[in-house]
């Protein structure tokens, strides 16, 4: 068995068996340790001996043991070891009983709203998660998320401490607050796969494995809330956007924006898959922001050319979204899906009232929608100007590289 074959089986095990560690034993923040040292063990010992009869029995029952020994050094030998004692573990550590009790289907699920916790903020919300649930080192992490790791270990140890002192039971939020708490779930899995799609820093412009994380995650949250909207709306989202991410880069691992892009590459597959799913949710209820830009997606997905894009309904989409959501990124593209459909002023005269806004308005993607629209209404000397503005706030080298090529191509052509 290979590297990358024994990560792909174990990558997803490690947050069933964490879970059922957990649901059996409580103590999040050992448990999560005694995952780890479980899945180290099997990395080194099933190459060599073989795949046991039930891989994952075997991790639960090494990491109780271990867990059962953390546990003795704190004083806690005779509770612990009554309930380790129901284990009877085979030659090659398979557990003879059923490994799976009534409810535990929904572990991962558990983790993932233990680890979105509304009491962590944000980073650490992300950084646990793909930890306790993505099966993610925190080396890996801090390579994904461009920190150290040092900061990252740190950031989910304080994040481990603040579960443990919470006293949050092992359990699905009640009805009243699971609402709320899906809120932070989607949030975080729609930031990890942010990131994937167009990474923040760093020389390569996506980071395809954490957007695969991402979706991997949706798919989970998608199973076991297979009837909330918003999760398949998001699980769509993020499906018809990654069908499109074998395009966005030229051999060299340049930009390619979508005007350019061979569509004959973008992956039918996901595209089907992601437009069933908004088709099947979309008349189900109330329509959210996630289904909104599943919607806008699967529009552009559908389209043959970027002419043939029905730009209209994009812009109507889009004045949905601003209603249900004042994010200045949603304003920014709707006014690129104006300019589409009234020309490029129409969108400028929205651009521009954007000019105030700090959130947006130091933002790469400010200057490089203003450049663009500056430039197709025949203003190149401010679409120059506008360029180099949005070079000097990007901070992911393909977008500068990309940003400098129009920099040039304009001085060039105004020479």
């Amino acid at each position: 068995m290979s590297a990358s074959e024994l990560g792909d089986l174990l990558r997803p095990l490690a947050p069933q068996v964490l879970g059922a560690v957990v649901r059996r034993y409580g103590h999040f923040d050992l448990a999560e340790d005694a995952t780890q040292e479980a899945l180290l063990a099997a990395s080194t010992q099933w190459p060599r001996d073989g795949l046991p009869r039930s891989p994952k029995a075997w991790l639960i029952s090494v990491a109780s043991r271990r867990l059962t020994d953390m546990l003795r050094s704190e004083q806690a030998r005779r509770r612990r070891e009554d309930a380790v004692a129901e284990w009877a573990v085979t030659d090659r550590g398979a557990v003879q009983a059923d490994e799976r009790r009534p409810g535990e289907a929904d572990d991962t699920l558990i983790l993932l709203f233990m680890c979105c916790h509304p009491s962590l903020s944000t980073a650490s919300q992300v950084a646990l998660t793909l930890r306790a649930v993505g099966g993610l080192s925190a080396a890996e992490i801090a390579r994904a998320l461009l920190g150290s790791e040092q900061t990252v270990t740190r950031r989910i140890t304080r994040a481990k401490q603040s579960i443990k002192d919470s006293g949050i039971p092992f359990a699905l939020p009640a009805p009243d607050d699971l609402a709320g708490r899906l809120q932070a779930v989607l949030r975080v899995l729609y930031l990890i796969f942010n990131e994937g799609y167009a990474a923040t820093a760093g020389t390569a412009l996506m980071r395809v494995d954490l957007a695969d994380e991402a979706i991997r995650l949706a798919r989970t949250l998608h199973a076991g809330l297979p009837d909330d909207s918003e999760v398949s709306g998001l699980l769509a989202l993020m499906l018809l956007v990654h069908a499109r991410h074998q395009a966005r880069t030229s051999a060299d691992g340049s930009l390619v924006p979508m005007a350019e892009q061979d569509r004959s590459r973008w992956d039918p597959g996901l595209i089907a898959e992601g437009t069933a799913l908004l088709t099947a949710v979309l008349p189900r209820g109330p329509t959210g922001p996630y289904q909104l830009q599943a919607a806008i997606a699967a529009v552009h997905d559908e389209a043959a050319s970027v002419e043939a894009t029905d730009w209209p309904q994009i812009a109507a989409l889009y004045n949905v979204l601003l209603r249900l959501d004042g994010n200045p990124v949603v304003a920014l593209n709707h006014a690129v899906a104006v300019s589409m459909v009234a020309g490029p002023r129409a969108g400028l005269e929205l651009v521009d009232r954007l000019e105030t806004d700090p959130r947006i308005n130091a933002d790469r993607r400010f200057h490089a929608v203003r450049a663009h629209l500056l430039e197709m209404s025949g203003d190149d000397a401010a679409a120059l100007e506008a360029y180099r503005a949005a070079a000097q706030a990007a901070t992911n080298l393909q977008q500068q590289r990309y940003l400098n090529e129009q920099i040039g191509r304009l001085a060039a052509d105004g020479r």
